[in-house]
């Protein structure tokens, strides 16, 4: 087999080189073979002609998926000098070399850098002052010698400071490797675990909680492990396949938190973090449609539930006895705020909340119950907690920006309720924001919906349907698209493209009933919004959908799977990464990652009025025989969230049906997982790859 492979690989590489040197002929796309696979569901035979594409180890599958990478070569090789040239453009802008905002934990001064030439981060700290000498408590570089890829999962120090747990992941596919060293000598310890998902420290120093994932990758057992002894002690097994676990501690050091939770449901046990060998205690006990998360704060827990109401309200429970009926709210159930999480510390909270489709960051003093929220100079940003180690301070780190505004790391005086930065990525080059402008906009779905957009260009924009543009977006999971900087995508602005965001439903963006109103059997509304927020750009002459892209990855690829075949003249180009777009056979297969827990999401086709309705939409099922748009698709082989073959069917397939001569190419990293490359040069070549398709499609060559 391992010959066979080699030939493969070879034969991949001498199509290419002939592909290649016939630069007056034009490439011929690849065709996969069809070996027809008839599933009956509910009574339906749906034929499946490139089933056989999750053989991963088939010599006809990595053949294809070769032959198609050269194809894609082939087709891109007019346009290499200019990837390179926005590739050293983009480069440009970024400090190559350069040090985080250090965050106090214990004694102390943790920060990364990064070196210019190197692709990953390298972790440092300084004992009690920023003045002492560095200690490199691990070097990612180092780690990926050798290795086509290196993605670092947990990093955590135990409380004394003296011992490093972290995992790795050397082949995408988000199986991670426990390991812990000794960070006064530089040794690694024998103690290893193969598919660690979650890691906490107990308070001895000695005790390290893990969790550990099944064959479908759901994190299902908890087990607690003393250094140096040969057990492992199973604390805990989930048996539930909807349900997953995840192993952690209060900012107050004191407990240890053992979530079991689905997409709709949650249950957590607690164990004081100074007794590791003692028993847990559960909180309260999982009920259906029942969420809730838990900190500590002196004899309390506070606790985020939804009993009340979607948003979220909030209550606290005595430690000693946190049974649902000696809950005390303090905060009740808003219908036009959303309550996404809290953050507690010795004599404040940080409430963090979304009104109006935009983030807020609410400030309690504890001793008196006055809140606050802060201000921000912006009408659309993103503000995320940033690194908030000690539980005795006033000072809370938070993440700002927005669609010109560069990543701001702000420290905000809780006591004297004042913002400075710390620090502001630097985007080298002289940009300069004043030259960019950001507005919001409301597109109306078919229902009546207002949908909102976030928008960015670059001023002296003429609003006369001849801009391109590129309009992204992802709608699902109750995930809220974060308006964020991006100085890569300066060199879409700066050669005339607007930039979109449409905040569609089955996102966050606007509470919980917009994620219920964009899932399972009203999924279509994602879709729908979409095409309404296209066609808005469109009617207010930001463009025409002859100038008009569109991008979305992973379940933002099933969005452009979706909407590709529902309104294919609407769209000019379509980059689809890692696209979710087999989702009939994916969703009937529990034995493949996130499925049985992604039925409270999707629905579960296994049910007739759920078969039905992703029957609707599914893009693989729904492929038919007429024009598409430009595409690129893209995906790794060792995708673990999104499996290769789901895009590689769908290209297989789409091959056979469309009627049109647009550009259609098929692209996958044969050493990478979901997220693409993980090294930083790696991962800024890639989006050159997708800025150069964008921009040549949309009349720009240079």
């Amino acid at each position: 087999m391992y010959i066979a492979f080699l030939l493969l690989l070879l034969t991949g590489a001498l199509l290419m080189n002939n592909t290649v040197a016939v630069a007056d002929t034009p490439p011929k796309p690849p065709v996969a073979k069809k070996v027809p696979k008839v599933n009956e569901y509910h009574g339906e035979r749906l034929v499946d002609d490139y089933f056989y594409m999750r053989e991963k180890t088939n010599p006809d599958v990595i053949s294809y998926l070769t032959a198609e990478n050269a194809y894609t070569d082939a087709v891109m090789k007019p346009t290499e000098a200019f990837q390179k040239a926005l590739y050293d453009e983009m480069l440009a802008r970024i400090k190559q070399t350069d040090l985080s905002v250090p965050y106090r934990e214990g004694n102390f001064w943790y920060y990364s850098r990064t070196v210019e030439g190197k692709q990953y981060p390298i972790y440092c700290r300084k004992m009690r002052s920023l003045e002492a000498a560095e200690e490199i408590i691990l070097d990612v570089n180092l780690l990926a010698e050798g290795q086509k890829f290196m993605q670092l999962g947990a990093l955590t120090v135990s409380d004394d400071g003296n011992l490093l747990a972290y995992s790795t992941d050397n082949t995408g596919f988000r199986q991670y490797k426990l390991q812990v060293k000794d960070l006064r000598n530089g040794q690694l310890l024998p103690d290893t675990v193969e598919r660690t998902v979650s890691i906490a420290w107990a308070a001895d120093n000695d005790t390290l909680f893990y969790t550990t994932e099944d064959d479908a990758k759901r994190p299902y057992r908890i087990y607690r492990h003393r250094l140096g002894a040969p057990e492992h002690d199973l604390l805990y097994e989930e048996k539930d396949e909807m349900f997953r676990i995840f192993a952690g501690r209060t900012r107050s050091k004191a407990y240890l938190l053992f979530y079991s939770s689905s997409l709709t449901a949650s249950e957590v046990h607690y164990l004081p973090a100074d007794k590791p060998r003692g028993e847990t205690r559960l909180v309260a006990a999982r009920e259906k449609d029942h969420e809730y998360d838990v900190d500590h704060h002196g004899e309390l827990f506070y606790i985020r539930t939804n009993s009340g109401g979607r948003n979220f309200r909030l209550v606290t429970a005595p430690v000693r006895d946190p049974r649902r009926e000696n809950w005390k709210e303090i905060l009740p159930h808003r219908a036009e705020v959303m309550l996404e999480g809290i953050e507690l510390f010795k004599n404040y909270s940080v409430l963090l909340e979304r009104e109006g489709g935009l983030p807020q960051l609410r400030i309690t003093d504890l001793r008196t119950g006055e809140w606050h929220r802060v201000k921000f100079p912006e009408p659309a940003y993103a503000a995320f907690p940033g690194q908030n180690a000690e539980f005795d301070t006033t000072a809370f780190r938070y993440n700002y920006q927005s669609l010109i505004t560069p990543s701001s790391v702000m420290e905000y005086e809780m006591n004297q309720r004042d913002s400075k930065l710390l620090k502001q990525t630097e985007v080298l080059g002289g940009y300069d924001p004043r030259q960019y402008a950001s507005e919001r906009a409301f597109a109306t779905a078919p229902d009546g919906t207002r949908v909102p957009l976030s928008i960015v260009y670059r001023k002296g924009l003429k609003k006369d349907g001849k801009a391109p543009l590129l309009l992204n977006a992802y709608g699902s999971y109750g995930f809220a698209m974060p308006i964020t900087f991006s100085s890569s995508r300066l060199s879409l602005l700066d050669r005339g493209i607007v930039f979109a965001l449409a905040h569609i439903r089955g996102g966050g963006e606007m509470g919980k009933a917009w994620h219920d109103q964009g899932r399972m059997l009203n999924k279509k509304n994602t879709f729908t919004d979409f095409i309404a927020a296209a066609e808005l750009l469109v009617a207010e002459k930001f463009t025409s959908a002859d100038r008009m892209a569109i991008t979305g990855g992973s379940a933002g690829g099933l969005l452009m799977g979706a909407v590709t075949n529902m309104r294919p003249d609407l769209f000019k180009a379509v980059v689809s990464h890692v696209p979710f777009v087999d989702v009939i056979n994916t969703m009937m297969d529990a034995s493949l990652p996130l499925t049985a827990g992604e039925w409270e999401e999707w629905g579960d086709p296994r049910k007739k009025p759920d078969f039905d309705y992703m029957k609707s939409y599914c893009p693989y099922t729904n492929l038919a025989r007429k024009n598409y748009p430009a595409l690129l698709v893209k995906t790794s082989l060792n995708d673990s969230q999104v499996m290769y073959w789901e895009p590689a069917k769908y290209v297989a397939k789409m091959r056979t049906l469309r009627t049109d001569n647009n550009v259609f190419i098929f692209k996958t990293n044969m050493a990478a997982g979901h997220g693409g490359a993980s090294g930083r040069y790696d991962a800024l070549r890639e989006t050159s790859f997708d800025y150069t398709f964008i921009l040549s499609q949309l009349g720009i060559t240079k």
